[in-house]
């Protein structure tokens, strides 16, 4: 009885924000035990219907060739969603760890390398007749759109997040902070001491359009570190040269995202050693998985409830903007189209970490 009481009023705070647990395909892959375990717990936790679950079978290294992404993701992805007619009804995609990550490919601006994820955002417009270029990023539909409603066929294109960590562990406590998501805490902005790119500019915007009493804004040296009631984070990351350490050592609150200017914080979420520590490009013996710099994963496993970050390098100007993410998010809207319109392109390096559904409410 207990179970039932609970099931009836978490699909009653979802119709209350014009979510619903049907607007959601979970994508699985049945070749990786932990992919299914998260799918079996999320879809449980969310009460996903049976029939919103996409399940392929398909090698589950984080790298994988375009055509393998083809044919054994976005065809199959697709078919699943005409097959059953939900690709008018079906707004977000959730991928999970154990489902390839990165498409391999050419860098650069005109590059063809992507993420899964951010590839499948755009399968909406293939499957409409629309075959989306793949050299360089896509222009994002939903970038910017701060009042107007996420629904099909206005925008063109799907929100897809990722439900990934570590491990198990780190996936199940994602979900059920994503539960407990209250509108209360603290957005901690860390500006770049003295840079004078867009990005500073960015992050002193969000802070303006966020309530002064709900910001901790520093724009010194200093790095904000061991901050409490955390509920939004944005910063460099391993790209302000005054960060040392790996972890912030935040108290984040049930429901917290995170977002940073960093190339590649997402190149993988296999677990670096406890002994590992953020680096630089100069010496090799401090990277790890190909890279120095600080990792998505990282602030999943401290208590963050949502998170962005990019395979490969995306350029300043595709990084998730936080003038746009933390406002949306305060302000109600949920957390897949808090990032996604906050996002300038499709079919890039971005990922999203996250339950879609994930609400703080109004303030």
């Amino acid at each position: 009885m207990g179970s039932r009481i609970s099931i009836f009023f978490l699909l009653a705070a979802a119709l209350a924000f014009g979510q619903s647990p049907d607007t959601v395909l979970l994508v699985v892959n049945q070749a990786s035990p932990l992919s299914l375990k998260i799918g079996q717990y999320y879809a449980q936790r969310r009460a996903i219907p049976a029939s919103n679950i996409c399940r392929l079978r398909v090698q589950p290294d984080e790298e994988i060739p375009r055509n393998v992404y083809e044919s054994q993701i976005q065809l199959k992805v697709a078919e699943f969603l005409n097959s059953r007619g939900l690709d008018e009804k079906v707004l977000y995609i959730v991928t999970t760890a154990g489902l390839p990550l990165r498409i391999q490919g050419t860098s650069g601006l005109t590059g063809d390398g992507a993420s899964v994820d951010s590839e499948l955002a755009a399968v909406y417009l293939d499957m409409h007749g629309y075959m989306h270029p793949l050299n360089g990023p896509y222009k994002n539909p939903f970038f910017g759109q701060r009042t107007a409603e996420f629904r099909h066929p206005n925008f063109p294109m799907y929100l897809v997040t990722r439900l990934a960590g570590y491990d198990f562990a780190d996936v199940k406590g994602l979900i059920d902070r994503a539960l407990e998501a209250k509108n209360h805490g603290k957005f901690v902005i860390d500006l770049k001491a003295a840079d004078k790119t867009q990005g500073n500019a960015w992050l002193r915007d969000a802070a303006a359009r966020l309530p002064k009493d709900r910001v901790v804004l520093d724009q010194s040296t200093r790095v904000l570190y061991s901050e409490q009631n955390v509920i939004g984070y944005a910063g460099w990351g391993s790209n302000d040269p005054d960060r040392k350490e790996r972890f912030l050592k935040f108290q984040w609150l049930p429901g917290a995202i995170m977002t940073e200017y960093v190339s590649t914080n997402a190149r993988t979420f296999n677990r670096p050693p406890e002994s590992w520590n953020i680096g630089d490009w100069q010496h090799q013996n401090t990277w790890f998985a190909g890279s120095p710099q600080t990792m998505t994963a990282d602030y999943i496993h401290e208590g963050a409830t949502g998170a962005s970050g990019h395979v490969a390098e995306p350029y300043l100007e595709f990084n998730p903007r936080p003038d746009y993410l933390l406002p949306a998010y305060y302000q109600g809207r949920n957390l897949a189209e808090s990032y996604y319109l906050s996002m300038p392109a499709l079919s890039w390096m971005n990922i999203v970490i996250g339950d879609p559904l994930c609400s703080l409410g109004k303030p």
